[in-house]
């Protein structure tokens, strides 16, 4: 598993670097005017080449791409067009709240969808079973921001029980950033106001992202569930006289959770990169919304930047996943 582990993580950065470059050509090829569009049609054209030569967007662009590498190896991903900080300065800043989020979001997700799933294939083609498959499509079939747009409009403006979009209400003060994440942070300085109110500002976004991901698992486990079901050793272990709990859990969980490990896998990388939509909807501000500034404004470092943490967290998902695979099943050899 080991020498499987390192082969994976050598072609995670062949991955990386490939989308890196990728990306860093896009956005050089196409044309856009990041300088211009930043300080506006009305600025003179000895400022815009000054900033062009700040930015060394004046050079050719296989120099541009010699000069990022080099600073690459360095930990340095450049410098944000829009936000005049570090391009990593600022994923640090709006990390902590995407994944607040997306634990969240990760802990709905799985708390719903695989009990979901269980019930459903248990009781397959009963009411529980109908019930079950209906909320997931639903979910599947809904937009995120048609989701978070009608959940706000109920919870928030019609029935007033939850907060509206950010992290907080505007009066309050955020609590000293010592971890970035807000509930942490509030802890630490003590403020419980700030700590459950941040907590209730993320249940309707958590909830849009969760609904998601408890259609997904809901679905995968359900299939896996009732392919299981069907198998020999299950109708061995029933005629034992097993007690039906243990049958479930014990032998057809089991095998049955690996295809539901692959779709939570690649939900918790979908989350992490930033739900771009709910974020918008929700002003929250995370990787998503951090993003789109950066897509919007043709900002070149961060939308690099951006592209290489995302195919990161895939890659870096894949990974555990396949590793998980031979802790569940001993029978997975790799090579």
């Amino acid at each position: 598993m080991f020498a499987y582990a390192v082969r994976r993580v050598f072609w995670m950065i062949v991955v990386i670097f490939g989308v890196m470059t990728i990306a860093f050509f896009i956005s050089r090829v196409i044309p856009a005017d990041p300088v211009g569009a930043i300080l506006g049609p009305q600025a003179p054209p000895e400022a815009v080449e000054k900033a062009k030569q700040r930015w060394g967007l004046d050079k050719p662009v296989f120099i541009q791409y010699t000069v990022f590498l080099g600073r690459l190896f360095r930990g340095d991903l450049g410098t944000s067009i829009r936000t005049r900080q570090p391009v990593l300065e600022d994923m640090k800043k709006f990390m902590p709240a995407t994944i607040e989020l997306t634990l969240l979001a990760l802990l709905i997700g799985v708390g719903l969808g695989l009990p979901l799933g269980i019930i459903s294939a248990v009781r397959n083609g009963k009411i529980a079973d109908h019930l079950a498959r209906l909320f997931a499509i639903t979910g599947l079939s809904m937009p995120a921001f048609w989701t978070g747009i009608l959940l706000l409009f109920v919870f928030y403006y019609t029935l007033n029980w939850l907060p509206g979009p950010g992290q907080l209400p505007m009066f309050m003060q955020r609590p000293p950033r010592v971890t970035g994440f807000i509930t942490l942070d509030s802890l630490i300085a003590g403020n419980f106001a700030a700590f459950w109110s941040a907590l209730r500002h993320m249940i309707l976004p958590a909830f849009t992202l969760g609904w998601l991901s408890t259609a997904a698992i809901t679905r995968i486990s359900r299939s896996s569930m009732l392919d299981v079901m069907r198998e020999d050793y299950i109708q061995t272990a029933r005629m034992k006289g097993l007690n039906e709990n243990r049958v479930i859990f014990k032998h057809a969980l089991k095998n049955a959770f690996i295809p539901t490990i692959t779709v939570i896998g690649l939900r918790i990388a979908s989350l992490l990169e930033g739900a771009v939509l709910t974020e918008t909807v929700f002003s929250w501000p995370g990787l998503g919304r951090y993003s789109t500034h950066a897509f919007l404004a043709i900002d070149f470092p961060a939308v690099v930047g951006a592209a290489m943490l995302f195919a990161f967290l895939y890659s870096f998902s894949n990974l555990i996943v396949d590793l998980i695979y031979g802790f569940l099943d001993p029978r997975i050899r790799y090579s």
